[in-house]
């Protein structure tokens, strides 16, 4: 490696808008973000259901003309 191109490599903290902090390495000395593993819903398990069968049922009604041509093809 060449001396002098890369940059400086050091221990930083990963705050969280939630208040969660994560020690880790980095070229930034300060890493804010606005959510971490500690408060999204994914890794929460608080998901919001979303209305799946609305939507398959929106994309029916849209595309049933287009079905019914190609059947009858």
């Amino acid at each position: 490696m060449k001396n002098g191109i890369h940059p400086k490599y050091v221990d930083t903290e990963i705050k969280c808008a939630c208040g969660h902090v994560l020690e880790v390495g980095s070229t930034k000395t300060d890493i804010r973000v606005e959510i971490c593993s500690k408060c999204h819903p994914f890794f929460t398990g608080k998901q919001k259901l979303i209305d799946t069968a609305g939507r398959i049922e929106r994309f029916r009604k849209k595309y049933a003309k287009f079905q019914n041509l190609q059947a009858g093809n």
